[in-house]
């Protein structure tokens, strides 16, 4: 089956949703305009019940079918990233220092969407909770929304997420079962030597040859000490050190992200660092602090839900523009918490050729909209089918 003749008609005025929540971007949790935006929407569709201050600022509403039923979830991400958008389009941000980066201000209008026509039609039995969750963008938003008990109170028994890729093109998704995206870990570190004069090296502990070491010895636990088909990802992204050029300083604090897709790699990843890091203070007779933080799990789909979604996904774009094998991603997402709570999956749909995730030169393709509002509509009334 093609995209829904009404999601196409629906295309520019969920297009207009979209550019209006772009121009007005909110970051983390603070996401009260957009949030109220959304319940506003929800209201004027007919949707039975609109919950707010679900995970602190998340909105759930609940569609209710032609009769009793189970209940699905269908998620999408509200909050925007602190970059200084440089698209220059009409509808490009208002708020300096912040803008969609990521593709949230279409994830919202298209479940929206999705929404209307469901709240128009109901041709299914049971409930649609649509979930419009704050602060994807390393917030935590979706663990806060699980932690809330937004599972429990709406009953809900499978959730689905989805988002935008660049460079896929338009029309076509891809998702596989098993991990698909991965763990989002950090870490920092505090080298604490012993400074001095830049000319007499050998009177001091110079934390800055010994934080280069360590940025070297890091990069060794992805090539020599992981199985080349795992995935990992070290990756040391800051490294401060310094302030004169006669000086050696006593500190250097570096910090960094760490990717897996196993958890036995994850936990295997932390116990190196450490070691390391234990080792270079030994023989440099330095003293080493590590901070390591959990952040997002890995995002684990669910073999049967994945099914189900390659299977709306091939009706809606065809089989030959569906990729049930996609090769996972090593960004992360926290959708992940949902994935835990409930059986589910996520997928992705194509925003075409346009400027990455992150970069201030992307937006979303509001080509993508009729696509993904039928697969989220069709998704709904396939799960729930009388």
């Amino acid at each position: 089956m093609p995209i829904l003749n009404r999601a196409a008609e629906l295309q520019d005025e969920i297009a207009g949703w979209r550019r209006q929540i772009h121009q007005h971007p909110e970051t983390m949790f603070a996401v009260e305009k957009t949030a109220a935006f959304v319940v506003e929407k929800l209201k004027e569709f007919g949707v039975d019940e609109v919950v707010t201050g679900i995970g602190r600022t998340g909105v759930v509403g609940l569609i209710k079918g032609r009769g009793p039923g189970r209940t699905i979830g269908l998620r999408a991400d509200m909050d925007a990233l602190p970059i200084t958008e440089t698209t220059g389009k009409p509808w490009a941000s208002t708020v300096p220092g912040k803008m969609h980066a990521c593709g949230h201000d279409g994830h919202t209008a298209m479940l929206l969407g999705a929404a209307k026509y469901l709240a128009e039609t109901r041709n299914f039995a049971g409930n649609v909770a649509v979930i419009f969750q704050p602060a994807e963008e390393g917030g935590g938003g979706g663990k806060e929304m699980v932690k809330d008990g937004m599972m429990e109170r709406f009953r809900i028994d499978e959730v689905y997420g989805m988002h935008n890729m660049p460079g896929m093109p338009v029309g076509e998704f891809g998702t596989r079962p098993g991990p698909i995206m991965a763990a989002t870990d950090e870490f920092d570190i505090t080298v604490k030597g012993r400074g001095g004069h830049a000319a007499q090296p050998h009177r001091t502990i110079d934390p800055i040859v010994i934080g280069a070491q360590l940025v070297t010895m890091l990069q060794t636990l992805v090539s020599r000490n992981t199985d080349p088909v795992a995935s990992l990802v070290v990756s040391v992204t800051k490294f401060n050190a310094g302030f004169a050029h006669n000086v050696i300083p006593e500190e250097a604090r570096l910090g960094g992200t760490v990717r897996t897709l196993a958890p036995a790699l994850r936990e295997e990843a932390e116990t190196r660092i450490r070691q390391v890091c234990a080792g270079l203070a030994s023989a440099n007779g330095a003293d080493i602090s590590v901070t390591y933080q959990r952040n997002y799990p890995v995002v684990v789909n669910h073999e049967a839900e994945t099914g189900h979604a390659l299977a709306v996904a091939s009706e809606i774009a065809g089989g030959s523009n569906v990729n049930g094998a996609l090769d996972p991603l090593m960004g992360g997402e926290d959708f992940a918490y949902m994935l835990l709570a409930r059986p589910g999956a996520f997928v992705f749909v194509g925003n075409g050729d346009t400027a990455g995730l992150h970069h201030p030169a992307y937006d979303f393709n509001d080509d993508a909209i009729p696509y993904g509002v039928s697969y989220w509509v069709k998704l709904a009334e396939a799960r729930l089918a009388d």
